[in-house]
């Protein structure tokens, strides 16, 4: 199975070759954020028109997680030549077409701005809009998306946490090699920094990210890091089977050969080293792949003093003697846009096949001793001798754990 279209917004670009720039250039999109509640903070804040593929009312009467979807799924199918008909989606039925969304939770933003409205009417629920229920059910991303492009066929969510982003893409994938669709848009979404719940429950961890400079408080490995910047964003992948994108002459950003999901079975919210090193080896098992094989490993690593250190860990054991695999780090240019992580962090490394550079990772000023693994791409691009496929790893509460591989299609 074959990418042929990426869509995204993101902190710092809403679009591949405005993100990938900023990537490469060291263009951080992490700001100062204020939301009700838990007040002056820091996120990664996306800036794309969500009216441009959708009218005001349908804006208005849905969500953001839902506006961010519609407005990734336009912008995959336009960047792979395929067109949304009245009758066709890409030339295929329209009962053909999957959309598949990972998602880390989904209705918080929602219902906290309802109680907080009807709080001001002292509670009384009259002002409780009918909406409410058709914009906090779990399938409503995906929903938006199917409404917006009239697609009849499956379209819904998986809540995979932080490795959702992933597991978006895993699943669409997997449905195009069982029949169930002939065209896919997959991968993750979230609007995490709507809703301050998100924002306290990391705060009263002592997780979330402190800096006075905002562009500089996401530093992933670095010794003085201390925590997490809450993001928001999306990307989604057109997914296509390779003789289907042949036949029509599609541009092919990757293949991919190789994926893998497990669970730590360990703790609520602390990482298991052991689970994420079982989850890469799966991902390299199930492509065939050593190490070795690997040019580029996307890292999760969120800028937390122990998770950091985990996440290292379990690279080493994997990587570490594997002289060719480059080793970066997305989040710290956009933060943490939980269930669209995976899939953003993805997305900015595909075009590493294009122009063979490695992104970097950034802000990092003084490498914790504890964070060293071989070849870890830091503050400035590389270019080795070959980048033939990215290995991209993400990992959530609860202990899943998910990975993708994409090669460069040789034809």
């Amino acid at each position: 199975m074959v990418i042929t279209g990426v869509g995204l917004t993101s902190p710092n670009g809403d679009d591949l070759q405005q993100y990938r720039s900023n990537l490469l250039n060291g263009v951080s999109g992490v700001v100062n954020y204020s939301i009700r509640h838990v007040g002056e903070t820091l996120a990664g804040v996306c800036n794309f028109d969500p009216l441009r593929h959708q009218k005001r009312k349908e804006a208005r009467r849905g969500t953001r997680a839902g506006a961010v979807s519609i407005y990734c799924a336009r912008e995959a199918l336009k960047d792979a030549g395929l067109a949304a008909e009245s009758t066709h989606i890409g030339g295929h039925a329209r009962d053909r077409v999957g959309v598949y969304i990972g998602i880390t939770e989904h209705g918080n933003v929602e219902t906290e701005t309802q109680i907080h409205e009807v709080a001001q009417y002292g509670f009384d629920l009259s002002f409780w809009s009918h909406h409410h229920n058709p914009r906090t059910v779990a399938n409503n991303p995906a929903g938006e998306t199917t409404l917006n492009l009239g697609i009849t066929g499956p379209g819904y969510c998986l809540g995979g946490a932080c490795a959702a982003g992933n597991l978006g893409l895993i699943h669409g994938l997997q449905m195009l090699q069982l029949g169930i669709v002939d065209l896919a848009l997959a991968g993750g979404v979230s609007e995490s920094i709507h809703t301050f719940g998100i924002f306290a429950s990391f705060r009263a961890q002592g997780a979330l990210a402190k800096h006075d400079e905002p562009a500089r408080a996401s530093r992933p490995f670095d010794k003085a890091r201390n925590g997490i910047v809450v993001s928001e964003g999306g990307a989604l992948f057109t997914l296509e089977r390779l003789d289907d994108a042949l036949a029509r002459g599609a541009k092919i950003y990757g293949e991919v050969v190789g994926y893998y999901v497990n669970s730590d079975a360990s703790d609520f919210v602390l990482p298991s080293s052991d689970g994420q090193e079982a989850c890469m080896r799966g991902a390299l098992a199930s492509g065939g792949l050593a190490p070795e094989d690997i040019d580029i490993l996307n890292t999760h690593a969120t800028s937390t003093p122990q998770g950091d250190e985990v996440e290292c860990e379990a690279i080493r054991r994997v990587f570490g003697a594997s002289p060719a695999t480059y080793v970066n780090n997305t989040k710290s240019f956009i933060g943490h846009a939980m269930g669209a992580a995976g899939a953003l962090e993805l997305a900015g490394n595909l075009p590493s096949f294009d122009d063979g550079l490695v992104h970097p990772t950034i802000n990092v000023e003084e490498l914790d001793p504890a964070c060293e693994v071989r070849n870890l791409v830091l503050n400035e691009p590389v270019r080795p001798a070959r980048v033939e496929r990215v290995l991209n790893m993400s990992f959530g509460m609860l202990g899943i754990n998910s990975a993708v591989v994409v090669e460069r299609y040789r034809g």
